[in-house]
């Protein structure tokens, strides 16, 4: 038995959402916390499962709400470093009218960034279940290091490896080595969620099926993939079964921050509690409702950590529709 169900290594930081205008015209921000894979531990947490979280934050005003709100949450920070000298990761996030965004990142350099291989708490990572990680903690050679040493050491413990390439092109320097560390994540996780444009980025084509055929062809060990299509909905796909559910359209969006990860955390969720190794279509169905229903009822909030559904929030559309 393993102490955490799920243990995420990666980035946190504070995004300033729109927010309506001052009395002087000017837009207003507000201070959300969020963080792609904090985000998913707190919808895991809504739905009852033990987490932790590794990363660095900087010993300054952001970085101490993002501790104190991801405490709140109830996941375990104690692996949570503060950085004396370079401050807390800020992300400026544009809302269009249909509720995408685009991101201006203040992180050069930006706290996560300096997390490193000695830093790990490698008991944590070997006495977790599922071990989750992204690319924002592979943009730079430091903590890139510390991520494979995080990913390598969990999959020796056993754990069941999950991988969201959450591509952010404005963070690298060159969108061949994303693809690089891109690759390298997909080579080693047993689940991959990937959005619609992540896949296109990486195969070259926006044909789902040939994008996973291709991802299978050359690495055969992805035991599930996820393929998130925004409004659209998502699929699954296992060894030898692909399942579509359509997305929740019932109005209310006001951006999509988090989404993704919130269906990610379902994905999750589903598997600690359905194990992976027979899922066949009406699981891949059944888990694919749960996740579309959770990722829209963040999409009626703004922020992440602080704007994950409850379980019998998500039941209760589920139910309805």
């Amino acid at each position: 038995m393993k102490h955490y169900d799920v243990v995420a290594l990666g980035e946190l930081l504070i995004d300033f959402t729109e927010n309506g205008v001052s009395s002087q015209g000017n837009p207003v921000f507000e201070a959300n916390p969020g963080g792609a894979p904090c985000n998913v531990l707190a919808m895991l947490r809504k739905l009852g499962k033990t987490c932790a979280f590794i990363g660095k934050v900087g010993d300054d005003l952001f970085g101490r709400q993002l501790k104190a709100v991801a405490e709140e949450a109830g996941i375990d920070m104690s692996a949570l470093l503060q950085d004396r000298e370079v401050h807390t990761t800020l992300a400026f996030v544009k809302t269009f009218a249909n509720g995408d965004r685009d991101f201006s990142f203040y992180r050069n350099p930006g706290a996560d960034m300096m997390l490193t291989e000695d830093e790990l708490p490698l008991d944590m990572i070997r006495d977790t279940r599922i071990f989750h990680f992204g690319t924002l903690s592979m943009t730079h050679a430091n903590v890139r290091r510390a991520t494979r040493t995080a990913v390598l050491t969990a999959k020796e413990a056993g754990a069941v490896i999950s991988f969201d390439p959450n591509l952010r092109p404005p963070l690298w320097n060159d969108l061949g080595e994303a693809r690089e560390q891109m690759e390298w994540g997909i080579s080693q996780c047993d689940v991959l969620k990937i959005s619609d444009n992540e896949i296109e980025f990486l195969t070259g084509t926006d044909d789902f099926d040939r994008g996973v055929a291709l991802i299978r062809e050359k690495w055969p060990g992805i035991r599930l993939i996820n393929v998130t299509a925004g409004p659209d909905g998502s699929y699954a796909y296992g060894p030898e079964t692909k399942v579509f559910v359509p997305g929740f359209l019932l109005g209310g969006t006001i951006e999509t921050t988090g989404a993704g990860d919130t269906f990610c955390a379902s994905v999750l969720n589903f598997i600690l509690e359905h194990g992976l190794d027979a899922l066949g279509q009406e699981d891949l169905k059944q888990m694919l409702r749960f996740a579309n229903a959770a990722a829209y009822l963040v999409t009626t909030k703004k922020g992440a950590i602080r704007s994950m559904p409850e379980r019998a929030q998500v039941e209760a559309i589920l139910s309805e529709h």
